[in-house]
C-alpha cells in the first residue's frame, strides 16, 4: 500500500517549504526513520524523515515549491 509524503506544517505561519535536497534516490528502498529529504523554509530547513518502511517514489523535484500538505511523493 502507497503512503503519502507531504509537506509538513513546520510553523504557525508555513504556507510552503522547498525541496532543497532527496537524501535517497527515485526508487530507493527506505526504512521508517530515514531522511529522505530536506525542506526549506524562510526560517528553517528540515530533515524530513520517512514514516514507514518502502521504496521512494518521489513526485516533486528538488527545487520544487510545494504547499503545506501538498504532495511530494510516496513509500511504495
Amino acid at each position: 500500500m502507497a503512503v503519502m509524503i507531504v509537506m509538513p506544517k513546520l510553523g504557525m505561519v508555513m504556507s510552503e517549504g522547498t525541496i532543497s535536497k532527496w537524501m535517497k534516490d527515485q526508487g530507493s528502498p527506505v526504512a521508517q526513520g530515514d531522511v529522505i529529504a530536506e525542506i526549506e523554509t524562510e526560517k528553517i530547513n528540515y530533515e524530513l524523515e520517512a514514516t514507514e518502511s518502502g521504496f521512494l517514489h518521489q513526485i516533486a523535484d528538488e527545487g520544487s515549491v510545494v504547499a503545506v500538505n501538498g504532495l511530494v511523493g510516496y513509500i511504495l
